[in-house]
């Protein structure tokens, strides 16, 4: 007589121990990294005199330098930030960029578009000559890591954003907001963004620099807002962008503000 119920048993036994050997053949090795070793090498150790330390970095030299030296545009006048009370042409030309720039990666980001821009005398550091305009004009003119970013201000904060423009009586970057004041170039008499009345209750997008949304030239405006968003994207970078959009650099000399 078979024992059937034994050889039932038996099998069972024999599915799983093949069951365990397979999955134990499938575990994946992890291997472990335990120790990273590294040492900085200084080039005069490699090299004993400077013309070989020269020889050796010329080729890394001048790939760098045809890349900040490549032709992006043409600028057919000279802009720079010495001349004028009010503004300049550089001084627009920083605003009206950053601007039209970064306005698009706002709405798709946000469904909001920027109503003006606000930036500083002081974060021009170069003229932009007349003739041509290369990636080397970008770095010349925004040599520091500013990126832009956008705040919210209600429209009595945008009044007392005016009111410090015209109390620092410098031609700060400006675009997008007319400043109307008296004969004495001192007492606020209106404000416009992009030609309306301002309306105190509104909330307005304000393009500037990281600099400056976190108080730099004591523009606590900016700073204690408590609207924010940063769009990631370094203002050279963004000048570097419109200059290889255009082929011809405008001039802008519309005046920000006006004396009645």
């Amino acid at each position: 007589m078979v024992n059937v119920k034994k050889k039932r048993v038996n099998t069972s036994y024999f599915v799983i121990l093949l069951t365990l050997i397979t999955l134990a053949s499938c575990k994946t090795n992890k291997n472990t990294i335990y120790e990273i070793q590294g040492k900085r090498i200084n080039i005069n150790e490699q090299y004993a005199t400077d013309d070989a330390i020269e020889k050796f970095i010329a080729p890394y030299r001048q790939h760098i330098t045809n890349d900040l030296d490549s032709v992006l545009a043409y600028n057919p006048v000279t802009q720079e930030k010495s001349k004028g009370k009010w503004q300049t042409n550089i001084g627009n030309f920083f605003a009206e960029t950053t601007l039209e720039l970064s306005n698009p990666i706002f709405k798709k980001r946000e469904n909001k578009n920027i109503d003006f821009c606000l930036l500083n005398h002081g974060g021009i550091r170069s003229i932009i000559a007349k003739g041509n305009v290369t990636t080397r004009t970008a770095f010349e003119i925004m040599p520091f890591e500013n990126s832009v970013m956008i705040v919210g201000l209600t429209g009595k904060e945008v009044k007392t954003l005016a009111s410090y423009f015209l109390k620092e009586k410098k031609p700060h970057p400006l675009a997008g907001l007319t400043i109307f004041t008296d004969e004495n170039e001192t007492t606020l008499k209106n404000v416009l963004v992009n030609g309306n009345t301002v309306d105190d209750s509104k909330i307005y997008y304000v393009a500037t620099s990281d600099y400056l949304a976190n108080g730099g030239d004591n523009m606590t405006f900016f700073r204690d807002s408590s609207i924010k968003y940063d769009l990631d994207y370094k203002l050279r970078n963004l000048f570097i962008d419109y200059f290889k959009k255009v082929d011809t650099l405008p001039n802008i000399t519309t005046e920000r503000v006006v004396i009645q």
